[in-house]
């Protein structure tokens, strides 16, 4: 779950990504998992899917850190982060998320995976 202001918006790195809606600090904790709002799906719950729902948990979901059996999808714009050779932030925590350097309002937020 994100926990800072963003908004979606075309992206250069690929169709559209997630944006800072106001200025973030280095530093500043952006991104919590929050079971409770993040979706755990096993991989065999997601191979019995219909087309249309595994193409989407494939599309926006991604392995959890600890468990490589369970598929997180993001309820939140969260789902729409860009990867980056250069990224903006550091997810290497499976449960939380951290601005790695100042992220000016309207630029959009990256991560490595």
């Amino acid at each position: 779950m994100l926990l800072v202001p963003t908004y979606i918006a075309p992206s250069h790195i690929e169709g559209v990504g997630v944006f800072a809606a106001q200025p973030i600090k280095a530093g500043t904790l952006i991104w919590r998992h929050e079971p409770s709002f993040d979706r755990s799906f096993t991989r065999e719950a997601v191979e019995q899917m219909g087309p249309v729902q595994r193409d989407y948990v494939e599309r926006y979901g991604y392995t959890h850190m600890r468990d490589r059996n369970l598929v997180v999808v993001e309820s939140d714009n969260g789902r729409f982060m860009n990867h980056s050779e250069n990224p903006n932030t550091d997810f290497t925590r499976p449960d939380c998320g951290h601005a790695i350097r100042d992220i000016d309002a309207g630029e959009e937020i990256t991560c490595d995976y």
